[in-house]
């Protein structure tokens, strides 16, 4: 029995269809009551494009085409994690026509390799630990007993990724407590089964209609809509090549990047391993998708009129598409800035003090990694810092930074907006690339982070037993108090921030002006000391207030 790249993708295919129709009862294990439970959507919306890899390949290119797809769609720490198990997977079976036995176990530990290598401060009683533990059970099995064939090892790697599952509340005190098994690792477990499933000839099937749900960014077109012959100047033509075998590798294809240099300007050229990301404003997109097939399939493809006028594509018979204004892409400056974070107010705030980019997403709405790569080749700089302002994001956004080759990417790890803020405010446009750095780094570590939010279900968690619609106070994103009012669970976060100097509120879109200014003159009475105290609309959702406490 060996796994052919035809039965690979029916795998992976299976298993994105099982992980959809569980992410639900993923999300629900999210440990704190706190509407972010979002573990089992961002797992989904990773693997949610398996299914473009092409049939019938070797199942070497199989697993790499799967790779790229999941590296591009992770969203989330989760999902992130995900994609990186199977960037490893891929990396065991390089060149392989079908994998074996020996090659799957060589798979399962190599995926968990690379998966653990993005983690600086693996906890045990995460999805990690479920990989490893499974991983090594099958490797020692496999070294005793060479004769184990794919069947039985699969078999194997799934019940003891489920034993291990079950074990993790008595790994991680807070999953424990909360009565729940790490949400991570179920979704991992739901993977694996899928694929299981697929291998045994009962591969989960999920209607069309449903996946198409959940949109991911971006807009796939095929080849044939696209004219190559004489079109208005101003078009702005981007698209992703998957490699043919012999252009692997990176920086294989610097042909392609003279060629586009050739005929256009602003041109963005990323050459990965496994694909080509190229960007270019042209008078002819035509000539720049028939010299990028050359090198590979295209696997995304969009055309834009900087000029708002309407685009012809012809397929046979003429289409027209809408067109949207890009602006060229130069590097105007050193440093540029990209930041995540939801609320009209909030992002205007960003932009006011000197964001270049701003991604809409946070909790609940966790960007992708081809978000954060596109938000970054939009910015017109040498140096790009990206902000995440959410822990949840900070993997994804460091993914992205390895993808892109055509800018220096640094990610501030900010886990919340006020660091966000703080680290803008800091920023010193004369400074050299380390000092900035530095200060950003410093002024994130000064301020205090608060919020008041509220729980979806019922949980019992560290002292604090919480019902279903009580208000959350979070400081530095642990629950600091419970009440059954919004504004009682402000005046107990005000309680920690005596001596502060500067406090800064965003009210989200479910509080009026008239409470906002209401909260704003209790810190000010309760503070005093001659705080500053600023309230603004930020308009975010989930979160009735976000605070900044310096």
């Amino acid at each position: 029995m060996v796994i052919t790249g035809k039965l690979f993708r029916s795998m992976v295919i299976s298993a994105a269809n099982t992980l959809y129709s569980k992410r639900e009862e993923a999300n629900n294990l999210n440990v704190f009551p706190v509407p972010d439970g979002d573990t089992g959507t961002n797992m989904s919306l990773t693997m949610s494009t398996v299914s473009k890899a092409e049939n019938n390949l070797p199942v070497g290119e199989c697993a790499e085409k799967v790779a790229a797809l999941m590296l591009r769609s992770a969203r989330g720490n989760s999902g992130a994690i995900l994609s990186l198990f199977f960037r490893g997977f891929a990396k065991a079976l390089k060149g392989c026509e079908e994998c074996t036995s020996e090659e799957l176990v060589a798979a399962f530990n190599r995926g968990t390799t690379e998966a653990y290598r993005a983690v600086m401060k693996p906890a045990e009683g995460t999805i990690l630990t479920v990989m490893r533990v499974a991983s090594e059970n099958v490797a020692e099995a496999y070294g005793e007993d060479s004769s184990l064939d794919i069947h039985i090892l699969f078999e194997m790697f799934v019940k003891s990724a489920e034993h291990t599952l079950a074990q993790t509340p008595e790994m991680l005190p807070v999953l424990k407590q909360a009565g729940v098994v790490d949400a991570g690792g179920f979704g991992f477990v739901c993977v694996v089964k899928g694929m299981q499933d697929a291998l045994e000839g009962r591969a989960a099937e999920v209607a069309e209609e449903e996946i198409s749900e959940e949109k991911l960014t971006g807009e796939a077109a095929n080849f044939a809509d696209f004219e190559t012959g004489d079109i208005e100047f101003g078009y702005c033509t981007e698209c992703i090549v998957d490699k043919n075998e012999e252009y692997l590798g990176e920086d294989t294809s610097g042909e392609l990047y003279d060629f586009i240099k050739s005929i256009g300007d602003s041109a963005v050229f990323v050459d990965d391993e496994n694909i080509i990301k190229l960007h270019i404003h042209t008078n002819d997109p035509g000539a720049v998708l028939t010299k990028a097939i050359q090198f590979g399939s295209l696997a995304t493809v969009k055309i834009e009129n900087m000029r708002n006028q309407h685009t012809a594509l012809k397929s046979g018979a003429e289409k027209q598409s809408d067109s949207s204004t890009a602006p060229k892409i130069k590097i105007e400056k050193k440093y540029g800035f990209v930041s995540v974070c939801m609320g009209e107010g909030i992002k205007n705030m960003f932009l006011d003090i000197g964001v270049d980019t701003v991604i809409e997403g946070g909790q609940t709405m966790n960007p992708s990694t081809q978000d954060i790569i596109d938000a970054v080749m939009k910015t017109p700089s040498e140096y790009v810092f990206v902000l995440p302002n959410n822990k949840n994001i900070c993997m994804v956004a460091k993914q992205a930074a390895e993808i892109v080759k055509e800018r220096k990417v640094v990610v501030i790890a900010t886990e919340t907006v006020p660091q966000g803020m703080s680290a803008m405010i800091a920023y010193n446009p004369d400074a050299e690339l380390e000092d900035v750095v530095k200060e950003m780094k410093h002024a994130m570590s000064m301020v205090t982070s608060m919020s008041v939010t509220y729980a979806v279900r019922d949980t019992e968690i560290d002292r604090f037993k919480i019902s279903k619609g009580q208000f959350l106070g979070l400081v530095e994103n642990k629950i600091a108090c419970v009440t059954d009012t919004s504004r009682a669970c402000m005046k107990q976060l005000i309680r920690g921030m005596t001596g502060a100097s500067f406090v800064t509120v965003f009210y989200g879109e479910n509080v009026t002006e008239a409470e906002a200014a209401t909260i704003g003159n209790i810190i000010s009475v309760k503070v005093g000391g001659g705080c500053e105290v600023a309230v603004l609309q930020g308009g975010q959702p989930i979160y009735d207030y976000i605070i900044s406490v310096e």
